[in-house]
């Protein structure tokens, strides 16, 4: 029997900041940091995870995640495996660190963390990739991740068995598509708020001849700028090209109504996150009172619930989960399903360091298992601190290849997790 002899968090930060690489604005300075989890077992292979952050406060998610580990040292890591369901509502369940979310929060991003660790040591000991090893269960497997919990009056276990099976005769196909072709991804990296116009103008033509259709540029500080920047962009990709903008939160709903008409001759293809993820009837109004230009929001919705409000409410066109914002793998099968259910396409976040890596698990088993569709779908690309993982994203032609190493993609080599240590590591050193 191999067990779970230990639970170890490091606090790793890069210091983005110095070159304004994922500045917008709400966020002009971040420091892409990752609150870094590696279960440990005593035969291994050990399984890794993070909750990400940009910088000041990773120290406190570090320590909700080792608040953990009471919970998680001593398991059966076999145990583990086999009900990674159950793992999860049991980490959920707690009622003492339920009062700290509930369900929300930093100690939700722990928990998620934590989970989707669990899931690399899976998919590692299963000599799989965690897209792969989730595509390969049966619709009843798939279900029992799901905590049910306030979900069942937009979706019930049923409905969701229903959309699994009919997804079913057709995975081997769309496993044999994805090798073939890959998944669509549209970038970021152009479109720092940081940037000036000359670097935006570079960038996005060189992603234009790296094969993407789609660039998303950063917006919400000034509208004059904003309007500026959009030309700029514009001119330089032609007419074709969709972008898309992102107001981070930016704006109060009578704000963002008045921007985007504004910015809307040049034909943006979504606004993301045009106000707060919590505020469901605010993305409804500005989604009625803007369209057809499409609303997304999804990197900061704190669990499946607002989700699943979203949805309700016809609040969105565009849903875009992330990788460490809610309680890991098995809550976003949940909002996978649920976007299934009510027809809207999935465009998950990546802005961030190794979120790129983590994502295209969950967009390509939605493909293979759950929509079967990638129309109208792409996973965010910024071409940012790949280099650090064990096993960094494939791209071709602004298109995600699927990964072939066993695991989630989330390990951090160890010299540069020594490195990037915060406050002692070397690059730290440095900057003082």
């Amino acid at each position: 029997m191999s067990r779970i002899i230990s639970l170890t968090v490091e606090d790793i930060r890069f210091p983005t900041s110095r070159e304004l690489d994922g500045s917008d604005a709400m966020n002009p300075d971040p420091d892409y940091s990752a609150a870094y989890v590696v279960l440990r077992t005593d035969d291994g292979p050990d399984g890794h995870g993070f909750a990400f952050t940009i910088g000041r406060g990773n120290d406190v998610q570090c320590a909700a995640i080792e608040l953990l580990a009471g919970y998680v040292v001593g398991l059966d890591a076999e145990a583990v495996c086999a009900d990674l369901g159950g793992f999860s509502r049991s980490l959920l369940a707690d009622s003492q660190l339920r009062w700290l979310g509930p369900e929300k929060g930093v100690i939700h991003m722990a928990i998620g963390a934590v989970v989707n660790a669990a899931w690399d040591l899976a998919a590692k000991r299963a000599g799989l990739p965690v897209w792969q090893l989730l595509s390969r269960m049966t619709p009843e497997q798939i279900v029992d991740l799901v905590d049910w919990r306030y979900l069942t009056d937009a979706l019930t276990p049923d409905e969701a068995l229903d959309l699994l099976r009919a997804a079913e005769p057709g995975r081997a196909g769309r496993t044999a598509l994805l090798h073939a072709e890959g998944y669509p991804a549209y970038t970021t990296s152009p479109g720092w708020l940081g940037y000036d116009d000359a670097k935006l103008a570079r960038l996005a033509r060189e992603a234009v001849a790296d094969g993407f259709g789609l660039i998303k540029l950063k917006v919400g500080a000034d509208v004059e700028d904003d309007v500026r920047r959009l030309a700029v962009a514009r001119e330089a990709v032609g007419p074709h090209v969709r972008i898309a903008i992102d107001a981070n939160q930016r704006w109060s709903v009578p704000d963002a109504i008045p921007w985007l008409r504004r910015l809307a001759e040049f034909d943006p293809w979504f606004i993301e996150e045009p106000t707060s993820p919590d505020d469901v009837l605010g993305h409804a109004a500005i989604r009625r009172a803007v369209a057809p230009m499409r609303v997304a929001t999804g990197e900061h919705v704190q669990n499946r619930v607002v989700f699943k409000q979203l949805l309700q409410a016809g609040a969105i066109d565009v849903l875009q989960l992330d990788a460490t914002r809610v309680a890991g793998i098995n809550e976003n099968v949940a909002v996978l399903l649920l976007a299934a259910k009510f027809g809207i396409p999935v465009c998950p976040h990546a802005g961030g360091v190794g979120l790129c890596e983590l994502v295209q698990h969950l967009a390509m088993f939605d493909l293979v298992a759950v929509s079967g569709s990638m129309t109208d779908r792409s996973i965010e690309y910024v071409d940012h601190l790949h280099e650090h993982f064990a096993a960094p994203v494939r791209m071709r032609g602004g298109r995600y290849l699927p990964p072939a190493e066993p695991g989630s993609g989330a390990e951090i080599h160890e010299k540069s997790r020594h490195t990037y240590r915060y406050p002692d590591g070397a690059a730290w050193q440095v900057s003082r």
